[in-house]
C-alpha cells in the first residue's frame, strides 16, 4: 500500500488556552493521546485546525510543539496554503524548518484561478521544500476544484505524493486513482471503507479527534480479510459522523466541544466561529459515548 504518512491520520484541531491564545503544552498532550490510540499521522493546521485564524508564527510553534512530542512516532503534516503563491511557498519552507515530515497544501481560495494556474501554484510550493506533498482538494471551502485531469499531471511531480479528498466526486476520485500513484486519503469519513476498498489509503478524519481507535478498526478489520466486521464498524461510526459533521456546526466547533466535555485540551473556537450550546453537546456526549464503550 502507498501510504507516505501511515493510514490512519487525524485532522488535529488547534488547542487554545481558556483567553484564546495557542496552547503548544494542549497541543503536545492530545497528539500523544491519539497516537496513543491508533493515529499514525497528525495533520496539523488544516479546516478543523482553524487555519485561517492561525498566523504564521503560531503555525510554525505548532509544528514544532507537536513533532517534538510525537517524535518518530507518526507523521506529522503541516497544513498550508493561502491565496498567495509566494506566501504558501514561505509557509511551506517555515514548515519544514519547524520539523514537519510532509505537507497538505490547500488549494488557492477566494481567487478562483484556472486549473493550469492551479497545477503552476502547487508546482510552485513542491518545489520550494524537500518535503513531500498532500493536495488538498475541498471546492466547497475553497471556491476551485482541483480536476482530476489536473491531479493527474501533479502525479508527476516527485514530492507531490497524495490527496486529501473532499471533493465528493466518486467517479473522478477513481479516475485518478486508476490513472497515477497518488495516495488516497478521504477527508469525509462516510467514504473511509468504500474508498479504502478501491485501493485508497485510508482517512484524515475530523471525527478522529474523538473516536480514533473506532476509526483505525475499520482499515484494520479490512486489512485482516474480515471485510464484514469493517462494514460493520463503518456503520457504527456513522451516529457520530453525523452528529459531528453533518448537523449545522463546523467540525472544529463539534470537536472542541466534545474534547472540551471529556475534559481533553481543547479551549475555544476563535471567531468568527461560536461554541456549540450546551445541548449539541450533551448529544455529542451521548453519541461518542455509546460508539466508544459498546
Amino acid at each position: 500500500m502507498n501510504a507516505p504518512f501511515g493510514r490512519a491520520l487525524c485532522a488535529m484541531i488547534t488547542p487554545f488556552t481558556d483567553a484564546g491564545a495557542l496552547d503548544p503544552d494542549g497541543a503536545q498532550q492530545l497528539a500523544s493521546r491519539l497516537v496513543e490510540q491508533g493515529c499514525e499521522g497528525l495533520v496539523l493546521s488544516g479546516t478543523t485546525g482553524e487555519s485561517a485564524t492561525l498566523s504564521d508564527t503560531e503555525k510554525s510553534l505548532l509544528f514544532r510543539a507537536v513533532s517534538e512530542a510525537v517524535g518518530d512516532r507518526a507523521s506529522v503534516v503541516a497544513g498550508i496554503g493561502s491565496a498567495d503563491t509566494a506566501h504558501t511557498a514561505e509557509q511551506a519552507r517555515a514548515a519544514e524548518r519547524a520539523g514537519a515530515d510532509g505537507l497538505l497544501v490547500v488549494t488557492p481560495y477566494y481567487t478562483r484561478p484556472p486549473q493550469d494556474a492551479v497545477a503552476a501554484h502547487f508546482t510552485d510550493v513542491a518545489d520550494a521544500t524537500g518535503l513531500p506533498v498532500l493536495l488538498y482538494d475541498i471546492p466547497g471551502r475553497t471556491g476551485t476544484r482541483i480536476e482530476p485531469d489536473t491531479l493527474l499531471r501533479l502525479a508527476e511531480h516527485p514530492r507531490i505524493v497524495g490527496v486529501k479528498d473532499c471533493a465528493y466526486d466518486l467517479l473522478g476520485t477513481q479516475r485518478v486513482m486508476a490513472g497515477s500513484d497518488l495516495a488516497y486519503y478521504p477527508g469525509c469519513e462516510e467514504y473511509i471503507l468504500p474508498l479504502y476498498a478501491l485501493g485508497g489509503t485510508g482517512f484524515v478524519s475530523t471525527v478522529a479527534n474523538a473516536a480514533p481507535g473506532p476509526l483505525r478498526a475499520i482499515l484494520d478489520a479490512f486489512d485482516a480479510g474480515d471485510t464484514a466486521r469493517a462494514a460493520d464498524l463503518q456503520l457504527r461510526a456513522l451516529p457520530l459522523t453525523q452528529s459531528m459533521m453533518c448537523a449545522g456546526l463546523p467540525g472544529t466547533v463539534t470537536a472542541k466541544a466534545l474534547l472540551g466535555a471529556l475534559g481533553l485540551p481543547a479551549g475555544p473556537v476563535r471567531p468568527p466561529l461560536r461554541p456549540a450550546p450546551p445541548d449539541r453537546t450533551r448529544e455529542l456526549l451521548d453519541t461518542h459515548a455509546r460508539l466508544t464503550t459498546t
